[in-house]
Parts: structure tokens; sequence; C-alpha cells
């Protein structure tokens, strides 16, 4: 099958390159803060504590030396929701949705409700800054105020995306806005992509994870429908080619269609189902049609498909 690029050509698309993931690809130099939601970098902040250290020593201090699995960043989380303490909102999610805990305990995070980080270097608590105000240090090169976001890896790209409402990575020049899908997609989809209403605000088809906020690598399917990656790849595995939600083809399948060709030819019918006939309609153009029943498959009289069901 042909990939989609990022998250999406033929449907030769790059499976990273199609749906830009959840908080990952903002511009380094580029990050949301304060009520302006201006963007600042880590070296405009204000670093005015007294400090043999000086002020681009002291900002990069401990620099991709904290962290967890999922970011590399010089502080630590108060959650506003159970005020426990955690490496970031993915940590605490993950433990608070653990089958180790009650079911009516389990909950999850509002990005944005988050109010107090602690450094990682001196344990201060704090409200929301980039700069610790206790010791100066930058607690993530990446920071941003609306998403409440550090990371000291920068290699993300990571950007806001004020359409998403939520930090994208992998380059804001590689992406763009689809406000009708409601996401950020390869670039290279602009003007070719099939918009669907939402498609990226709802459950994969498969695992049932929401797609809009999923950190996975998501692909956008020729009929407009999206998909994690490893899905679609297993779906492959188990010789499933269709979307699971329009029955659409999902890559090339001519030279499928070509082998059942030859199939039919060399399969022929008993004399009883000579002059049977079928209606059908194809999943893959739409198009419905009278057609001689075949035990192997029916084809599309219009696009020569055998992606097609009974009616």
């Amino acid at each position: 099958m042909e990939h989609l690029s990022d998250h999406h050509g033929s449907l030769s698309f790059e499976p990273n390159l199609s749906v830009c993931q959840d908080d990952g690809a903002v511009d380094a130099a580029e990050c949301c803060v304060s009520s302006a939601r201006s963007c600042t970098k880590p070296e405009d902040s204000d670093t005015t504590n007294n400090s043999d250290l000086s002020s681009n020593e002291r900002l990069d201090k401990g620099f991709m030396q904290y962290g967890c699995p999922h970011y590399r960043r010089r502080c630590r989380i108060r959650a506003p929701c159970c005020g426990k303490i955690f490496d970031c909102r993915h940590c605490h999610n993950e433990a608070m949705n653990s089958l180790n805990v009650e079911r009516r305990h389990r909950h999850e995070l509002p990005r944005q409700e988050l109010r107090q980080v602690i450094c990682s270097l001196c344990g201060t608590e704090q409200e929301v800054h980039q700069v610790c105000i206790n010791c100066g240090v930058c607690m993530g090169k990446y920071f941003c105020g609306t998403c409440k976001l550090f990371d000291d890896d920068i290699s993300k790209q990571q950007y806001h995306c004020t359409g998403c409402g939520i930090c994208r990575i992998g380059g804001r020049e590689n992406f763009f806005h689809c406000f009708k899908c409601g996401c950020c997609y390869s670039i290279v989809l602009k003007n070719s992509h099939p918009c669907v209403e939402g498609a990226m605000h709802h459950d994969c088809p498969v695992c049932f994870e929401y797609l809009f906020e999923s950190t996975n690598d998501v692909s956008v399917l020729p009929c407009g429908h999206t998909i994690h990656v490893q899905c679609l790849k297993e779906m492959q595995q188990h010789l499933q080619y269709v979307c699971p939600l329009c029955s659409k083809s999902v890559c090339d399948m001519s030279k499928v269609w070509e082998i059942m060709d030859m199939e039919v030819a060399a399969t022929p019918m008993p004399e009883f189902y000579h002059n049977k006939k079928v209606r059908i309609l194809c999943n893959d153009c739409g198009e419905t049609s009278e057609v001689q029943y075949h035990v192997v498959g029916q084809k599309c009289l219009k696009c020569k498909s055998y992606n097609t069901r009974q009616t």
C-alpha cells in the first residue's frame, strides 16, 4: 500500500508526514506565553537572579539531563486535579488510568488547567513560567504558555497551532491546518486531500484511541478518514485493504482486480447460474449496476473494482 505523508500519493504517503502529532512540533524559536500569546525565546526571559554563572550558563544548566520518557525538561508538574506530582501530564494520565486505580478515581489532566510546576534543579514550586524564579534555569527550551508545555528536545520542531488549540510536532513550515478536517496535515496534501468534517475528532476505528490528541503517527486514507499508521499496518497484515468506516479501498488495488479477472475466467459457473443477475453497489466509486453473478466476486462496470456488495 502507498503511504500517506505524515500523517499521509498515490497512496504512497510517508506514515510520519500525513497528520501532525500532538505535543511535538512547534517552531523551536516560537511559543505562546502570557495572555498576549506572544512568542519568546528562552534567552529573552527574565534571568536577573544573583549568581556567579553568566545568564546563558544559568539558563542552560542541566539541559537534557532531566525529564521522563515523554519529554526532556527541567521541571515537574503538580496536577491540579489530584494534587500529586508527576514528570508530565502523560505520566499522570498513565498512572491515574492504570488498572491499579479504582475506576471511579481514574481521570486525565486537562493541559490548560496546569498552574504549578516544580523546578527539577532547586525544587522550587511556582506558577507556570519558562524560567525558574529561584535559580534562573530555563525549565524548557521550548515553552508554550497556552498548553503549559516544556521540552528541552527542540529537535521535534514543536509549534503551537491556534486552529488545533494545542502544540504539534514536525515544524510549522511542514504543515497546514485544515479547518474542515480540524487538524494539521502535511503541506503536500494542502491541495489534494479529501476533506471530511472533523476527520481527526474521533477515535481510531481499530484501537479506539482519540486521534486528535494521539502521540502516535496517524495516516489520512484516500477517502479522507484517519487511522493510526500502526493500526493500518496491522490491517494489511490481516489482508484487510478497505477503510473500516466507509469500505473504500485504502490503496491501489488494480493488480488485485487483474488477478481476480483471471480467477473468474478460470472458474466457469454451473449452467444453473448462467442467467443469474445481481444488483451491486461499488464501495469505491459508489456506482450501482446489474452484473452476472459469480462466486469469485462481482465486478463494477464503471471502475472495474471487485470491492462491491449486493443490494
